[in-house]
């Protein structure tokens, strides 16, 4: 049986919401019959690639993974809305107000989040983002000078929303621009094969797969020599300063997840390991010293995977969970 937080992410977050509670934190409402799938067909972004702008009304709970208009009219009070975007691993997501009608004096907000929080956990984790938590919000309705145009820091933004007077809403535009080197992305897909890459910078880089899934690493190279930093197993990475970890976890966070392993040391070659977590994180931690780089390719793990544990050379982690 699928766990809590399969079913909230495995469709791609389509069908969250936002609590009663504390307005930054989300939790999980019923799915309704008409998910949203045509936004991820590749037949309508084919059809629009002529320069049509695509347009439609945005739903209070909704999932974008595509450029164009959107706009939300209340036709009740609505208290608990959420918008989730995503793009493709090298793309950034802008955001820009056209119309905003709401009520900021009678309680309505409309507030945008660098990443994705999911029942008060966040991603990307506090530890691994730019800004300090407090940064990643705009406010329409707190900001003295209005910012019109919002740019995510990795391929996942959102915003989430209460407006309490029928007929009241808001038009967005939706774009995306090209990021060089994608530092922290939600995947979209349960398979696929990355290469990340930290050009001398001083950050924490994470890639979440948010399915049990096999993952090989191909190539790793973290600008020391070979096996100069190499360390005992029990003694993990943690004083190396450029090594890639990889997590496991039920959550979204990667800073709240349990680390599964640790590589400290470049090689080419092929290290496989099967996850059967919930979520899935490769993490590369770089000092700003070198040029950090690795290759890897995931997918899903399926049920003769789960059965056949002996041609793995890594230890599996949280089958029991799937």
């Amino acid at each position: 049986m699928p766990s809590a937080f399969q079913f909230q992410c495995h469709f791609v977050l389509i069908f969250l919401a936002a609590s009663k509670g504390d307005t930054r934190y989300l939790e999980v409402r019923d799915a309704g019959e008409d998910e949203p799938f045509l936004l991820l067909s590749e037949d309508l972004k084919r059809e629009l690639s002529a320069g049509q702008i695509y347009r439609r009304s945005l739903r209070c709970i909704d999932m974008l993974s595509i450029e164009g208009q959107f706009t939300f009219t209340a036709d009740q009070p609505q208290l608990h809305c959420a918008t989730f975007f995503i793009g493709e691993p090298e793309e950034l997501i802008m955001i820009d107000y056209d119309f905003v009608n709401i009520d900021c004096q009678g309680g309505d907000f409309l507030k945008v989040f660098d990443g994705w929080i999911l029942k008060g956990e966040k991603f990307p984790s506090s530890l691994d983002h730019p800004l300090p938590t407090s940064q990643r919000y705009v406010d329409f309705c707190e900001s003295s000078n209005i910012q019109r145009s919002i740019r995510s820091s990795q391929n996942v933004a959102m915003i989430f929303f209460r407006i309490h007077k029928a007929g009241n809403g808001f038009t967005v535009t939706v774009k995306k621009n090209t990021n060089l080197f994608p530092c922290n992305v939600i995947s979209q897909t349960p398979s696929g094969r990355f290469t990340m890459v930290i050009p001398h910078q001083h950050r924490n880089c994470s890639f979440s797969i948010i399915y049990p899934v096999v993952i090989k690493i191909s190539d790793l190279i973290l600008g020391h020599l070979n096996g100069l930093f190499l360390k005992k197993p029990s003694a993990g990475c943690a004083g190396v300063g450029d090594f890639v970890e990889l997590l496991g976890g039920t959550g979204l966070d990667p800073s709240k997840m349990f680390p599964l392993a640790d590589l400290c040391h470049s090689f080419h070659g092929s290290a496989q390991m099967k996850i059967g977590c919930d979520n899935t994180v490769l993490r590369m931690v770089s000092s700003g010293k070198h040029v950090n780089r690795v290759t890897f390719e995931y997918h899903q793990l399926n049920l003769q995977e789960t059965e056949d544990r002996k041609e793995n050379s890594i230890e599996e982690f949280c089958f029991p969970s799937i």
